[in-house]
Order: C-alpha cells, then sequence, then structure tokens
C-alpha cells in the first residue's frame, strides 16, 4: 500500500518510521521543512517526496499538521485523493478540524476520519520521532456518522498493526471534551508552576515530583496556542474547576485544619487509586 504523510514533525515522523518498522508500505512524505524532508529520506524513513503524482496512488494520507494547517491542506488537495483513499489527521482537537473539513470532503469519493494519536514528546521536530512513540498507546477517530463499516474496519486494522494498543472510536465533541482534561490542562498547570521565583533555585532539592509536574512545561508555544484556543469552550471550565479545588486546599492550609486536610488528601489518593485500579 502506498502511504502519504503530510507533515514530518514528531508525530508524522514516528508514525513513518512506526510504518517502516511494522510493514512493508511505501511511504511518501511531505514537510515545508527541506531539512527535515532530506532527512527523513538519507535515514530511509520515507522513500520519497509525497508529490501530486504520488498522493494520487495513495490508498492512506495521514495529516500531521498544526489544525488550522490540516484543513488547508486538505482543501488544497482534495481533487487529488484517490477514490476509497483514506484520509485520517492527526490533530489534538477534533472538532475544530472536522466543522471545517466536514463540507470539503462532502459528496468526494474519499473518505475522512478525524484522528489523534495519543502519545507525544516534550519535544517537537522530526529529529525526536521514534519508531516506539505509540506502543501501547491509544489512537482516537472520529469518523463522520454516515461513514460505513468497512471503512473504520480499514483504519482500526491499520492502527493496531503498527503497534497501537487500542483504537478508541467516539465523537469530536467527547473527544475534545476529555482531552481538555487528560492533556491540555496538564500543560497549562506545568507552564503555570516553573513560573514560580523559586524555580531557578531548585537543583538539590527537586526530584520525580518536581521532574513530571515540569516535563510539559518543555512544549511548543505555536501549536499549543492554536490547541488551547481551538478547544478553549472545553478547556476553560476544567481550568476554572482546578482553580476552585486549589482554593479549597489554600483554604484549609490557611485555617490551619488538620482533619480537614487530611480528608482532603484521603479523598485525592482514594480517587486516584481507584482509577489505577479501573
Amino acid at each position: 500500500m502506498n502511504i502519504g504523510i503530510a507533515g514530518l514533525g514528531l508525530i508524522g515522523g514516528s508514525l513513518a518510521r512506526t510504518i517502516r518498522l511494522h510493514t512493508d508500505h511505501r511511504i511518501w512524505g511531505a514537510d515545508t521543512d527541506p531539512a527535515a524532508l532530506e532527512r527523513a529520506r538519507q535515514m530511509d524513513v520515507i522513500d520519497g517526496v509525497l508529490d501530486s503524482e504520488k498522493l494520487r496512488g495513495c490508498s492512506l494520507v495521514l495529516v500531521a499538521l498544526y489544525p488550522g494547517a490540516i484543513v488547508e491542506w486538505i482543501r488544497e488537495h482534495a481533487g487529488l485523493f484517490a477514490p476509497d483513499c483514506l484520509v485520517i489527521d492527526c490533530g489534538g482537537v477534533k472538532q475544530a478540524v472536522m466543522e471545517d473539513v466536514t463540507p470539503i470532503a462532502a459528496g468526494q469519493r474519499w473518505h475522512f476520519i478525524g484522528g489523534h494519536p495519543m502519545a507525544g514528546r516534550e519535544y517537537s521536530g522530526f529529529r525526536y520521532a521514534q519508531d516506539d512513540l505509540f506502543d501501547h498507546a491509544s489512537m482516537i477517530l472520529t469518523p463522520l456518522p454516515e461513514e460505513q463499516l468497512s471503512v473504520l474496519q480499514r483504519a482500526r486494522d491499520f492502527f493496531m498493526d503498527i503497534g497501537f494498543r487500542r483504537v478508541q472510536f467516539t465523537t469530536p465533541g467527547q473527544h475534545d471534551e476529555m482531552i481538555a482534561y487528560t492533556s491540555q490542562l496538564a500543560h497549562v498547570v506545568s507552564s503555570a508552576y516553573v513560573k514560580s521565583p523559586l524555580a531557578p533555585r531548585h537543583k538539590g532539592f527537586s526530584a520525580g515530583s518536581f521532574a513530571d509536574m515540569t516535563r510539559v512545561a518543555r512544549l511548543n508555544e505555536e501549536l499549543w496556542t492554536e490547541l488551547f484556543l481551538d478547544n478553549r469552550e472545553a478547556l476553560l471550565p476544567e481550568l476554572e474547576h482546578l482553580i476552585e479545588r486549589l482554593g479549597e486546599y489554600r483554604d484549609v492550609l490557611r485555617a490551619g485544619d488538620a482533619e480537614k486536610l487530611r480528608a482532603m488528601l484521603r479523598e485525592g489518593r482514594e480517587i486516584k487509586e481507584a482509577l489505577e485500579e479501573g
């Protein structure tokens, strides 16, 4: 099978390396950075450049760009996808992307499914791409309601074949709501946490907790600004709820109420244990 990948950053590059490791598919790549494209060719991660001719021969196209760029790339190439080609985006928000791509895909002979591979690193760019990034990860897919079951099975089989642990089907709204909590909120907290005036003096006083809390503060601010704003309707309530809960801890500390503090900490521990058991 011929596979096209638009965008050879961390996610697109890791997909290319993973596909190369697990399959014999031919991989064609496109990227605005000539150096990334050339490095991918030299490392035999891709078979060549994804130009118009190669795109017409692809059975699967993965679009691993920023949300706005995903829409523009699909719009620009909508007339080049082969009949029955499966086009899957790999962006971190789904409602904003699918609202714009759905009318582009309407009436076409190719298929579009929203996607989000649930894996990443705090670094960006092809140089950090890994062929094991998606091992045991979930791939979230948000298909159009009327999509054929056979097309969904094709998508599921592909991602399972290259090492994903599970494929989760959901709606764009449910995806964005959950990602606001499981991913985006953590990035906001990490970014705020490292701004403490004590942070520059942490060496010798920090261990795993500090590393865990600060890891994702090393983010790509261009990408994450777009993700946060595209999903602000889901992210804002989660941020407000967190601020409210933090206020409760602040208040009990001010009051010196050991019994209430102990109960609050116990509740958090029990919730975490229940999540692990589940």
